[in-house]
């Protein structure tokens, strides 16, 4: 999460930013209840609750507490998120137990089937096929697939599925996210930031702010051979019609 000072910084410049709404997701219980408290206090966050697969697993009792928390919000959040796969973790500590992550992450996919709510997932690479299988034995229709980096067999399965795709402030400089977004329909097309998570090119180090997005869609516009003008409605659109906000 942002550390307070950045929070403050960020929600104070949103209007100037013709920015209307934040999705935050949540990296375990801790941020997961102080989420739901910022969203209280400024209804421009919309809260995403849920445990980030890239860090030790969780006790069974943060689990159940975070799985509890979103039984008693069911109806205030946005989705369950960020949850998924430990792709990253992986590659440093070889003998990581994935079926235990997995077993956290289908709690999280079952929760959001019985809560009817989206799910914002951590897939990376070879990992978003076994999410889609998950994702498809619970019926999930509602699944958004952040910061992609699958291959394009992988990405034909997530369109067909009617999934989403959402892109970072790389689409404005790295080739491999250029290319993902020509295979989009805008209809399951979004953008993100995954603040405070730093970029390079333009964005160097500056504060990963919302205001990036702007950039982003000025680059899909450019990619699609559309006018940004279209670019906003559309994702502006699909992203409404995704989160319900």
């Amino acid at each position: 999460m942002y550390e307070e000072e950045d929070q403050i910084q960020i929600l104070g410049e949103l209007d100037v930013n013709d920015i209307t709404a934040i999705v935050a997701v949540s990296n375990d219980f801790a941020s997961s209840v102080k989420q739901i408290e910022l969203s209280k206090m400024d209804r421009r966050i919309k809260p995403a609750i849920g445990y980030h697969p890239e860090q030790a697993l969780p006790s069974e009792t943060e689990l159940s507490a975070i799985l509890q928390l979103i039984d008693e919000h069911a109806n205030y959040l946005t989705a369950i998120g960020e949850v998924g796969l430990p792709y990253y973790l992986r590659q440093q500590q070889s003998d990581l137990d994935v079926a235990l992550y997995k077993y956290v992450l289908e709690c999280f996919v079952r929760k959001a089937a019985e809560c009817n709510l989206p799910i914002a997932l951590h897939a990376v690479y070879e990992d978003a096929a076994i999410v889609c299988e998950m994702l498809e034995r619970y019926s999930i229709s509602k699944a958004q697939f952040h910061w992609f980096k699958g291959d394009d067999i992988i990405l034909e399965q997530i369109i067909s599925n009617g999934y989403m795709i959402s892109v970072t402030p790389e689409v404005t400089y790295r080739e491999k996210i250029q290319h993902l977004v020509k295979q989009v329909p805008f209809t399951q097309l979004m953008v993100e930031t995954d603040g405070p998570w730093p970029f390079e090119y333009s964005f160097k180090d500056k504060l990963t702010h919302p205001s990036m997005m702007h950039e982003s869609i000025h680059s899909i516009a450019k990619i699609k051979g559309v006018t940004v003008d279209e670019a906003y409605r559309e994702i502006y659109k699909t992203t409404q019609r995704f989160f319900r906000i």
